[in-house]
Order: structure tokens, then sequence, then C-alpha cells
């Protein structure tokens, strides 16, 4: 059943496994305890940052289908994608495995609308069991959207640190695990905000605007969820996102939590804190799913944010579209 732009899924599939794999810097903060590989080492034994985002990838799928009991052959398709150059961490992963990959690039909102499709295509019954998984690199990311690190280029005070790291989720037709209630799909929102390093301001606005659609949609209020969690706002786009929504009649201030405002243990160091798509992969399928399972959360609405820009549109001037898309997760 549909309503205004949320699906809702009679068959409430399920989360049956997870895993995450984050880099050095982020294991030091609170999803170390939660991941299942931490790396001492970025380049994680590999020739480039680019390689070795695609293996964190990798393992990462291959650790939340062993983590689910489950083999490759279970597996019916996964969803994919990630922030470098025709997915090709996505793509380059897909080609270890002998089940069907779809594509998927929705900048760091990438998680939230792999989960999204996933679970339309379990809970209208043409597959079984399908892999939502995402990852970013800090390395790879900052040379393909920003310059190169030889050039020992100064971060500006707005700026957030893409997360290095990777998770996955696998989503299945089982009566146990997280059920997958609705998901509202996002709009392409853009308020003009044209800072390449200011992702959180620009982001910030298509969260509230699939907040509101979803809490009109579903009829719910923010005091249904234990937790209403977005992907990669930062400090400064918290606040804003909190201020957008307050000022429409909506409060999240109570619950509201941001994936790159907690995934570094002092984000005085990193500015605004983490981005990148693997920053909410890491802490969904990391910590947060981790902490639903121990019963500690009921209810959350997740929603991860991305920036749909490229360095051709900023080289030309053009402002950042942004969009979020928002999955409703019980246990």
């Amino acid at each position: 059943m549909k309503k205004g732009n949320t699906v809702f899924f009679k068959n409430k599939p399920r989360i049956s496994s997870f895993a995450a794999i984050c880099g050095s810097k982020e294991k030091e903060g609170v999803i170390g305890g939660y991941a299942d590989v931490t790396l001492d080492d970025d380049m994680y034994g590999e020739s480039t940052y680019e390689k070795a985002e695609c293996k964190m990838l990798t393992n990462a799928v291959s650790l939340a289908i062993e983590k689910g009991g489950f083999k490759e052959r279970d597996i019916d398709v996964m969803f994919s994608g990630d922030l470098l150059n025709q997915i090709i961490s996505a793509s380059f992963a897909a080609r270890d495995y002998d089940f069907p990959f779809l594509g998927v690039y929705s900048a760091c909102s990438t998680m939230s609308e792999s989960i999204m499709l996933a679970a339309m295509l379990v809970n209208a019954g043409y597959i079984g069991r399908a892999v939502a998984a995402t990852g970013s690199h800090f390395a790879s990311a900052e040379r393909q959207y920003r310059y190169p690190l030889e050039l020992g280029c100064t971060r500006p005070p707005q700026s957030q640190w893409t997360v290095t790291g990777a998770g996955g989720c696998v989503i299945t037709d089982a009566k146990e695990g997280i059920k997958i209630t609705s998901a509202t799909m996002g709009r392409v929102c853009d308020y003009g905000v044209t800072d390449v390093n200011n992702m959180g301001a620009a982001m910030a606005p298509a969260a509230a605007d699939t907040f509101m659609q979803h809490f009109r949609d579903t009829g719910s209020s923010p005091e249904d969820y234990d937790m209403i969690l977005t992907g990669d706002l930062g400090a400064l786009g918290s606040r804003i996102v909190k201020d957008l929504t307050w000022e429409k009649g909506y409060d999240i201030s109570e619950n509201h939590v941001d994936c790159g405002e907690i995934i570094y243990k002092v984000i005085e160091t990193e500015f605004q804190g983490g981005s990148g798509a693997g920053c909410s992969a890491v802490v969904l399928n990391s910590y947060v799913l981790s902490k639903m399972r121990a019963g500690l959360y009921k209810r959350i609405l997740f929603a991860a944010t991305g920036a749909l820009l490229s360095t051709v549109s900023s080289g030309q001037g053009e402002s950042i579209p942004c969009i979020s898309h928002a999955v409703d997760l019980e246990y």
C-alpha cells in the first residue's frame, strides 16, 4: 500500500543480519566496540585507496551473509552503490558474487535507499533474500570531490570528514528479525547552497522534507520513535534540521541523532563530524542495529542523506541538490 510518498509493507520484511567494517580513525569512537572489523591501516593491505574501499565493501557483504547463516547461493540480489565515479566500489565488489546486482546511486543516502528497494521486492514476494550495502573511504572521496591529499589543503571549519568504512545487511522474508514497516521516498531539495564543503547545510532541508512527509503519510509523530536517525548532517546540519522541522510543527530535538555527529570520539578535531556513504552504513549496521536487537530501541526512523553533486556541476557553479529516504524500523 502507498500513501503520499510512503510505501507500507504488509509482509514486514526483516533485517536478518548485518555487518560493518570501519577505519582506524572511526574505531576510536562509539562504533569501535560494535563493528565486526576495525582497521589499523586504512590501506587494508591494498595498493590504492579505491581498492581498499572496494575490499571493505566486499567483506562487509560477505560478513553480513555469513552472520545470518546464509550462503552466497541463498541471496537473490544485491543493492549497492558508493560515491566513486560509476559506483566502481559496488560494481567491482559485485563481480566476486554469483547473485544479481542492482547498482544504486543516491550519494550518502545510498544505505536507506538500498534498504527501501530491497524491502519493496521482498515484501512483494518477488525475492526472498537481498543484500543492501554501501561504503566510502576518506582518501578516495577527497581526491574525487576536493583535492589530492598530497596538496595538504587546509580544511574549512564547516567541512566534514568522509568516513572510512562499509556496512551491509541481509533483508529477508523471515518471521524474525528487525521489521521494516514502511519507507518514505525522498524528493530532491535544493536550497541554493553552493559550498561543497558545507554538506550539512545543503542536506538538512532534504532530511526535514522527508521527515515531514513521513509524519503526514503515516500519521505518526516524533514522539512515536525512540530515535530519529539521520545519516551524515554533522553538527551544523543537525541543528538546521531540528530548526526546519520545528518551524513546520514537528519537534525532533528530544530523540534526533545524527550518525556523522556521533561517529568520531572528539568532534571538535573533525570540525562538523562525519559524512560519506559509509557513515550511516557503519553506524546503522554496527551500533544502532545491535542496540535494537538487544531491545534497547524499539522503533527507529532512519533517514540517510545525500548530496547529488559532482565535480563538474560544482565547477560550473551549480548549487547542490540533495535527497533523503527514510525507513521505519521496529523490533
